[in-house]
């Protein structure tokens, strides 16, 4: 029974969690208040998803559970994104009920909402073992687990990057700040990686040599 809690519990955070990765964005999305904006802007991208699969992986010791568990919570989270926006769709502000397009209205269902579940439930399969597995070496210390460390860093800031240069234009403002911020934090990120792997190598290098010389010392 205390095995069977063990394997259950890391399972239920992890579909709890694509469930919260599913619903926060296009919740947060009904909303017009700047943060609700930001919220719905960052959750909407792709990077909070890899994200998501990586840090699965960094928190389980073994390869196959990084991808399994990677996997299925990103097959929840899609499902919950796209059943929610199809419950519940936003109506554009100034529109009248009476004016939504008919099949947008909350509860209106077919074949789009399914193909889309279909599309990147696949997705979440091809892109999420191998993120998953790519978190779990993640865990190797030192410059050679660096690598993969800074993979969500890099991913976070070439698809802001790429928003900015494609999509800035006729974007609200908090949208265009919020992909400004999460660029920036993520090249900070990449620095804080890189300064703290290079920091502990050279102090372990130290510590090394330090430790050799001691023990020809005591030879001599």
């Amino acid at each position: 029974m205390r095995l069977l809690r063990t394997r259950a519990a890391p399972v239920a955070a992890c579909l709890g969690t694509g469930l919260l990765l599913g619903l926060l964005g296009p919740f947060a999305g009904k909303s017009n208040d700047p943060l609700c904006v930001a919220i719905s802007t960052v959750f909407s991208g792709g990077w909070p998803w890899a994200c998501y699969a990586f840090a699965v992986g960094c928190l389980r010791r073994s390869k196959i559970e990084s991808a399994l568990l990677a996997s299925l919570g990103l097959i929840v989270g899609v499902v919950a994104y796209y059943l929610f926006k199809d419950a519940s769709p936003v109506v554009p502000e100034g529109v009248t009920s009476s004016a939504v397009p008919a099949g947008m209205d909350p509860g209106a269902s077919g074949g789009g909402v399914s193909s889309h579940i279909l599309v990147w439930g696949t997705a979440a399969v091809v892109f999420g073992a191998p993120l998953g597995i790519l978190g779990n070496l993640a865990r190797v210390p030192g410059i050679g687990g660096l690598a993969f460390r800074l993979l969500i860093p890099l991913v976070a800031f070439i698809e802001t990057s790429e928003r900015l240069s494609a999509e800035a234009d006729g974007q609200a403002r908090a949208v265009v700040t919020t992909w400004h911020v999460v660029r920036f934090a993520a090249g900070a990120a990449a620095l804080v990686l890189v300064g703290h792997t290079v920091r502990r190598w050279w102090h372990g290098r130290g510590a090394r040599a330090s430790s050799q010389g001691g023990m020809n010392t005591r030879l001599h």
